[in-house]
């Protein structure tokens, strides 16, 4: 991430981002990797239904407590 501020990830929102969704997709990437969207307040819930209906959610945290972890 950059100095700037994150925003959320949604499609159109340009919200500053308070959460992010830490996700995988196992037919592509080993267990251990995240990959990341960010999400604002309005947009946390459906970001993380579109992920979790597919299997592919991980976690959800808040952005202040996020530490990537090693190979994100």
């Amino acid at each position: 991430m950059s100095d700037e501020t994150p925003i959320c990830s949604a499609k159109g929102c340009r919200a500053a981002a308070v959460w992010v969704l830490a996700w995988n997709n196992p037919k592509i990437h080993p267990p251990e990797r995240r990959k990341t969207w960010l999400a604002c307040d309005e947009h946390r819930e459906h970001l993380s239904r579109f992920l979790g209906v597919r299997g592919l959610l991980k976690d959800v945290v808040a952005l202040a407590d996020w530490e990537a972890p090693e190979g994100a």
